[in-house]
């Protein structure tokens, strides 16, 4: 039998987040893998501490934004890269309203280190209004980091590379297959469905849609241009352009409807040919009050999910890492707003 003192099952923000926390504190562990391409692994990987359609922030933002860029000048420590990308993302007004309202709720204490009040206009796209810039905003090279973590389990014979058989878990005995463990963290995304101690938490499925397009007119590559959806550069040559949110349409193949909307929301303020090069799509776990589902199940103590994370996967995954590997070794207790005890 092989002894661990943690399992992570899943390979999304949430799982690597938590995994980096163990490495950081040299908690030994394995990390189950299919290898298999997550909805975190084709998100845009923005960082954002605002809501673009109301100019408004959400709770702790400042905390994840510098918890986050701490977080990932660890991760290169043992990973060799930053994965930080100085990208900030210049917003699109749409009209004259929006302007006005930016620089109203720019004068607020929570906003005043996020919305810049200097105005830019930008090249090649329609932007008759100008851009408003998000301050401390950049985006994650998504593929870097993952392709990066799991080299480096790879390395360190810590990656798991199967499915999950809960068949084999034995709580009680604190075993599975031939490992024996303290904890378990399921980091599953909408995979826990499947789970049979987890499968009631609250967490709805949320569709997303991104395209990968070729510009026959480049775009600067130092920010993430915003209206409807993100436009920034790939290091493929393509751009990426998303992404769309469906609580409606969840079967698991392209939604043509998604690809026309995201078509005509490019065209928007594009004004040059570009061609659909690659469609992708994946299903965020979201909840009702957009706050994570963090917390152990009722009667075995030593089974974990970490879930919920949204459209905030990086930041939320990141900062909440860090409260459950307290929780757990610590025994502080998490906080009530993502605790799943709240739903009880």
């Amino acid at each position: 039998m092989k002894n661990v003192e943690y399992i992570i099952v899943g390979d999304g923000y949430a799982g690597l987040f938590f995994a980096h926390q163990l490495i950081k504190n040299n908690k030994s562990f394995v990390i189950f893998s299919e290898g298999r391409k997550s909805a975190s692994q084709v998100s845009a990987g923005i960082i954002n501490p605002v809501v673009l359609k109301k100019f408004t922030t959400f709770w702790k933002a400042q905390e994840q934004i510098d918890f986050l860029k701490d977080s990932l000048k660890e991760i290169e420590s043992y990973t060799g890269e930053n994965y930080l990308i100085d990208a900030p993302i210049h917003r699109i007004f749409h009209d004259k309203n929006e302007q006005d309202l930016w620089l109203k709720k720019s004068a607020h204490t929570e906003l005043t280190n996020f919305l810049d009040e200097n105005f830019d206009h930008l090249e090649v796209v329609k932007n008759d209004f100008r851009t408003g810039k998000v301050s401390q905003s950049a985006r994650l090279n998504v593929n870097g980091f993952f392709a990066g973590l799991f080299n480096y389990f790879e390395k360190n014979n810590l990656w798991v590379k199967e499915k999950f058989d809960y068949s084999q878990l034995h709580p009680l005995e604190s075993s599975y297959k031939d490992f024996v463990f303290g904890n378990i963290i399921f980091c599953e995304g909408m995979g826990v469905k499947e789970n049979p101690y987890f499968s009631g938490i609250g967490v709805i499925p949320n569709k997303g849609h991104h395209i990968r397009v070729k510009l026959s007119q480049p775009i600067p590559d130092h920010i993430t241009i915003k209206k409807k959806h993100f436009l920034f550069p790939m290091d493929n040559g393509l751009h990426f352009y998303g992404g769309t949110y469906d609580r409606e349409q969840l079967h698991h193949h392209i939604d043509e409807s998604a690809v026309t909307q995201l078509v005509n929301g490019l065209s928007e303020f594009y004004p040059y040919d570009f061609e659909v090069a690659e469609v992708h799509f994946g299903f965020r776990p979201t909840v009702k009050d957009r706050r994570p589902i963090i917390g152990n199940h009722r009667d075995f103590r030593n089974l974990h999910v970490f879930n919920g994370l949204g459209a905030r996967g990086i930041l939320n995954g990141c900062y909440f890492a860090r409260d459950l590997f307290r929780c757990i070794e610590e025994n502080i207790p998490l906080q009530e707003e993502v605790s799943m005890n709240r739903f009880n």
